[in-house]
């Protein structure tokens, strides 16, 4: 960074903390301050809009109002809140971490940035934002917000989906920072790639930085940032069967680890090429509790991307034929009568059909 660069930092940080105080968005977790209130916010808002997050956010605190009422609640129930956010290991990250509090810090949240770092689910955003937010410690935050404002004032090159450019991006971010009101800072950063700076048509015009930002001087508001061409997301087409029992429905529980989890599902699998999707079901019942069935009727398809893939699902209401439940893969398993179905914590792939389940 150049001299005459950093000579503007100084009114750089003034305008945007005006602009900041004038134009933020009432949030729950601002009126708070609490460091547990801004971290539940803060482990919600990774990869996850604000609108979706504060209905989250305050049902969360509601169950679990203090780190000791989390570390203390049954799995299931933490994950059942977190239903629908994705990215479970969030929630089970966090509740080891405030285990780990209750156990190891007298159940107060460490005000100390290496002894939070150290904890379950924490990075270096997570520690930056709730050590600069709830502590008012100097710590720059850098995520997919701050990185575009960055790329655009400093005309920065380094592709923003890159991890290998983050230390770049976190120089930047780090020497640019008001350590005087790091909090305020980070949140107007963040804030202003949210509301201002946004990917697609910015609006410049409304811009308390415009004047220090090489983007607008140079018109390059489009080109940058610059991302990195992203693989070919892979596709896979899948059954799921919903297995019927007398009264009963068969779900089953997803390993602690990997994704979603400790979620409960219906049992699932690939369908093999050239394979039927009745023969798919069987086989996969089969293969993965032992089960033998037969697919009864078709319910409905259902799509869904992850992060590094997409799936097809089609859905089938399955008889059970014969056998004892032997689970090869999943860590649980329970005979359910529907109306019990509320109780446990599902994918969002399975919450797409589970409402149109037959009642009898």
């Amino acid at each position: 960074m150049n001299n005459e660069r950093q000579r503007e930092y100084p009114a750089f940080r003034l305008s945007l903390l005006k602009w900041y105080a004038e134009n933020q968005r009432t949030l729950p977790w601002r009126s708070s301050g609490k460091p547990y209130h801004v971290w539940v916010s803060e482990v919600m808002l990774q990869q996850t809009q604000v609108a979706t997050v504060i209905p989250y956010y305050e049902r969360f605190l509601k169950h679990f109002p203090d780190v000791k009422a989390l570390a203390d609640a049954e799995q299931q129930l933490v994950l059942k809140l977190w239903e629908g956010l994705g990215y479970y290991a969030r929630a089970r990250n966090f509740q080891k971490a405030a285990q780990t509090i209750v156990r190891e810090f007298n159940g107060e949240i460490p005000g100390n940035y290496d002894d939070f770092l150290s904890l379950s689910g924490v990075g270096g955003y997570i520690a930056a934002a709730v050590q600069s937010i709830a502590f008012g410690h100097p710590y720059a935050v850098v995520d997919g917000n701050v990185k575009r404002v960055l790329a655009r004032l400093f005309g920065i090159e380094a592709p923003v989906n890159d991890s290998k450019f983050l230390k770049e991006y976190q120089a930047v971010a780090d020497a640019l920072l008001d350590s005087e009101s790091p909090g305020d800072y980070n949140q107007a950063m963040m804030e202003l790639g949210a509301l201002v700076c946004r990917p697609q048509n910015p609006l410049c015009e409304d811009c308390p930085v415009r004047k220090h930002c090489h983007a607008f001087e140079n018109q390059l508001q489009k080109d940058l940032p610059k991302r990195k061409a992203r693989k070919k997301t892979p596709h896979y087409d899948m059954v799921s069967c919903v297995i019927r029992h007398g009264d009963k429905l068969l779900i089953t529980r997803r390993p602690q680890d990997g994704l979603l989890g400790g979620l409960w599902e219906f049992p699932n699998g690939k369908i093999a090429d050239g394979e039927t999707d009745e023969a798919a079901c069987q086989r996969n019942i089969f293969e993965k509790t032992s089960l033998q069935v037969k697919p009864a009727a078709y319910l409905t398809t259902v799509k869904h991307a992850f992060t590094h893939f997409r799936i097809t699902v089609k859905v089938y209401l399955c008889d059970y034929r014969d056998g004892e439940v032997e689970l090869n893969g999943s860590t649980d398993f329970r005979w359910i009568p529907l109306t019990e179905i509320g109780d446990f914590p599902f994918p969002k792939v399975d919450n797409k059909f589970i409402p149109l389940i037959p009642k009898e």
